[in-house]
């Protein structure tokens, strides 16, 4: 069982596990800690491959620099050029939303508070956390679906959905992992910690992990 006894030896093998998989929100963020371009990321990231991500904010940033661009833009030019993230036409229309209330509301600047963040389109807990953590390097946990599924088959936490997940993990992880978890899980979710049928033949937390809710593996 994993629990606070073991986390911080747990979290140094994810770390060996995942080093050369960095999702590439959080390589754009090291890269230029640009808080738009970063919500902008994370807003198409949402239920799309990190690939794909990639390649479609790197087109839109080719074009885009500022939320007064993104206006600029007629809606179909914007889907084209996003394509094909997933739900590229919600996204679109959730994008030239944003665009707009940057401007009204913050002169076309991002806000650093997860609170301002969430009342903005398009805008939920998830991706408010990545840029608060990510963006501005303030405290903030961001879990979505791994970080959700690896916690409880970890047996960190037992919880029902993402928004629990991340109240325990504020009350129970040490602070110190709040920046990083997401970075980590998600990488560690798709390359070896799986959904289905997750790798823990050469997973380095076989020792500790008892795989709670995993029916299969290889």
């Amino acid at each position: 069982m994993i629990s606070n006894k073991n986390i911080d030896k747990v979290i140094e093998l994810v770390k060996r596990q995942v080093e050369k998989t960095v999702p590439y929100v959080t390589l754009l963020s090291l890269r230029e800690r640009d808080p738009f371009k970063i919500l902008v990321s994370t807003i198409l990231s949402a239920r799309t491959k990190d690939e794909v991500t990639k390649n479609a904010s790197e087109r839109l940033f080719k074009i885009v620099r500022n939320p007064k661009d993104i206006l600029r833009m007629k809606e179909n030019e914007l889907q084209r050029t996003i394509y094909p993230v997933g739900f590229y036409r919600q996204k679109t229309r959730y994008l030239k939303e944003l665009a707009k209330s940057l401007i009204e509301k913050y002169n076309g600047k991002v806000p650093n508070s997860l609170e301002e963040l969430m009342e903005l389109p398009g805008v939920g807990r998830k991706t408010a956390n990545l840029v608060i953590t990510l963006a501005f390097d303030k405290f903030g946990i961001c879990v979505d679906t791994h970080v959700h599924r690896i916690a409880n088959r970890w047996g960190y936490v037992k919880t029902k959905n993402p928004k629990e997940t991340e109240f325990e993990l504020r009350k129970k992880l040490p602070k110190k992992y709040w920046k990083e978890i997401n970075t980590l899980l998600v990488s560690f979710g798709q390359t070896v910690c799986k959904p289905i049928s997750p790798i823990c033949s050469t997973c380095f937390l076989n020792q500790f992990c008892p795989k709670i809710g995993v029916k299969r593996w290889r």
